[in-house]
């Protein structure tokens, strides 16, 4: 479904990515673990069209989208949660949610989906007429995910969607990965929180200063002793 090969990203003269190659196929969670600094968030951003590679492509159900401008990947079926939620804090819940469905047209099936968000996430609709800046991290999160799903992608990227909230409201948004996973959507996951990513992926990256080092099933990178000692370790 997402095919990245020999991504190189730079910003001015620090290479961040270093011809990274990997590839998420249809129906998968797919999770992306490393370090902060380690070129993370710089592939996602640059898989998704806010940033340009220096070299290297990256294909979406074999169209080459190295090139094309954030919204017309979104079109294209691929939807991105940023790090930090990145919800527009002076709109409503509502209106957030509007907002995800910005390429679509097709009016009636967008207030079926915005029904569908609030079924999956209940908060959600006890807060709609609520700014979004209003709310706590983890409803936030909730909202990035839901604007995130009224394009109805095929593949959602998302971004550390556990950072800084409480272990409770963790908990609670992977297992609305899982739900979004099961309903369909295939899934590319950047995650410091590595043990709940290996969790729930059924296959990984491990990324160090923007080189992929190890790769293979979510489950035997969880038993790996140098997995273990960098990421698991409480």
């Amino acid at each position: 479904m997402l095919n990245v090969q020999d991504l190189c990203v730079n910003y001015g003269m620090i290479q961040a990515v270093k011809g990274v190659s990997f590839e998420v196929n249809k129906g998968e969670i797919v999770a992306l673990i490393g370090a902060n600094g380690a070129g993370k968030t710089s592939i996602l951003h640059t898989i998704t069209g806010i940033i340009q590679a220096k070299s290297g492509s990256v294909s979406f159900e074999d169209m080459d989208i190295t090139k094309k401008p954030s919204h017309k990947i979104v079109a294209m079926g691929m939807a991105h949660v940023p790090e930090g939620r990145r919800v527009f804090a002076q709109l409503t819940v509502l209106e957030n949610l509007k907002l995800g469905a910005y390429t679509r047209r097709d009016t009636k099936e967008i207030e079926q989906e915005i029904k569908h968000i609030y079924e999956r996430f209940p908060r959600l609709e006890e807060r709609k007429s609520q700014l979004a800046g209003t709310l706590s991290g983890g409803e936030q999160q909730m909202l990035a995910m839901g604007r995130a799903l009224m394009s109805k992608p095929r593949l959602i990227v998302m971004d550390e969607p556990s950072m800084g909230l409480s272990p409770l409201y963790v908990n609670e948004i992977f297992k609305l990965i899982e739900d979004i996973h099961s309903l369909g959507t295939t899934v590319l996951l950047i995650e410091q929180n590595a043990k709940k990513a290996l969790s729930i992926a059924d296959r990984a990256y491990v990324l160090e200063t923007g080189n992929i080092t190890l790769s293979g099933k979510a489950s035997e990178l969880m038993d790996n002793d140098l997995v273990k000692k960098a990421y698991l370790s409480e």
